[in-house]
């Protein structure tokens, strides 16, 4: 396949009239286009397509409404990075908590706590999960510029450090998978799954891996939007103790963001009460009511169930 030439701005402005798009003011599109790229909308515009080999648009599809959903879709994703700051540190400080005065500082290096479970990487490599998670958590160390990292490398050179040091500066990628590790009988493991609002230590162990995959894509300034979900929590819980859903959700809710951003405004919910995420997503929502929000899920009476009231 040949390569396709550089299109300049004008040109852009020009394939997309060609192909139907409208503009309320094209000289605002143009420097739009300027900051934020022709791809990067591309996604917001793919379900106005009336051809998706010719790509033309369905009539009425106006520059400055796509827009209006990237912008929503922007401000969407800094509510939920609010969330998801909330929910990495809650579980952070736990796992550190419980299993440091169980254990001692060094129990993340201990194969003992954890399962036995191997993967098989590029190149055909086993390693226990454990093991591959550890060699990320030390590169995440390693990497660190935090000042008592750097200060533990200067002063214990070559010497593992305590849980409270390494863990603080863990991805929440990596906690997610020491978490979901650890040995299923271990008590600490149930005690923090019930501080989270949570009965079973799988329910958190689902959603926090679910939580981490949108924490990557929110981290990169990736789109939300219409976006179907690689990673699915777990919907039907067990007693839950707070509010979710009395209604079980459609197939469309279930692999839309709909579902992980419900789990966020639970597990907040739990974690710092009083919260303003799901007020901040209510008013985002009344705030833009020409916004399709079908498109990530939210569908007719999901502000009805009790989680959402």
């Amino acid at each position: 396949m040949p390569n396709k030439p550089a299109y300049t701005i004008a040109e852009q402005l020009q394939l997309l009239k060609s192909r139907g798009m409208l503009f309320r003011n094209e000289a605002q599109a143009a420097e739009l286009l300027k900051n934020i790229s022709y791809y990067r909308f591309k996604g917001y515009w793919w379900d106005r397509q009336s051809d998706f080999t010719l790509h033309t648009f369905l009539p009425n599809t106006y520059f400055e409404d796509i827009v209006d959903r990237y912008n929503f879709d922007r401000q969407l994703r800094l509510i939920l990075f609010d969330a998801i700051e909330r929910i990495e540190i809650a579980l952070r400080t736990k796992m550190i908590y419980y299993m440091s005065v169980s254990y001692g500082g060094l129990w993340y290096l201990n194969p003992a706590f954890f399962e036995n479970t191997t993967i098989t990487l590029n190149g055909g490599m086993i390693k226990t999960i454990h093991q591959n998670t550890l060699d990320e958590l030390k590169k995440e160390f390693d990497r660190s510029q935090e000042s008592f990292i750097k200060d533990h490398r200067s002063r214990y050179p070559n010497k593992d450090a305590d849980a409270w040091k390494t863990l603080e500066v863990a991805s929440m990628g990596t906690l997610s998978k020491f978490y979901k590790n650890l040995k299923h009988q271990l008590p600490e493991k149930a005690t923090i799954a019930k501080e989270m609002g949570l009965n079973l230590h799988s329910e958190l162990s689902s959603w926090l891996e679910a939580i981490a995959y949108v924490r990557n894509i929110i981290a990169h300034h990736s789109r939300l939007w219409s976006r179907n979900m690689v990673k699915r929590p777990v919907e039907k819980l067990n007693n839950p103790v707070g509010k979710w859903f009395v209604n079980p959700l459609l197939p469309v809710q279930a692999k839309k963001p709909f579902l992980i951003i419900s789990c966020m405004v639970y597990l907040c919910n739990e974690i710092t009460p009083n919260n303003q995420i799901k007020s901040k997503i209510h008013e985002l929502i009344k705030s833009n009511p020409s916004i399709p929000i079908y498109k990530l899920g939210f569908m007719n009476n999901w502000h009805k169930e009790p989680l959402w009231q």
